[in-house]
């Protein structure tokens, strides 16, 4: 279940929330004048997810890469990985 505080408790109570991103790992969600207005969470927490979306990114860039027919078989890979070497 999400954690929503008031946007108050970010100059309030600062260190509760930031001991709790720490702790569980999860975003805060903050309220401004009744509405949704931030997402708060460790640096560790912002740096996963960002992580796990370059990966899927890359993962993505791949598949396309197939569906175009951009790819090169075994053979070409490693006629190429050994003109690399000889240089």
């Amino acid at each position: 279940m999400p954690v929503i505080r008031k946007s108050a408790d970010l100059r309030n109570k600062y260190a509760e929330i930031s001991n709790f991103c720490h702790s569980y790992r999860e975003p805060i969600f903050i309220t401004k004048n009744g509405q949704g207005d931030l997402a708060v969470m460790s640096l560790e927490t912002y740096e996963a997810l960002a992580g796990g979306n370059e990966l899927f990114k890359l993962i993505q860039e791949g598949i396309d890469d197939i569906e175009n027919g951009r790819t090169l078989t075994e053979k070409e890979i490693l006629k190429n990985m050994d003109k690399a070497l000889k240089k």
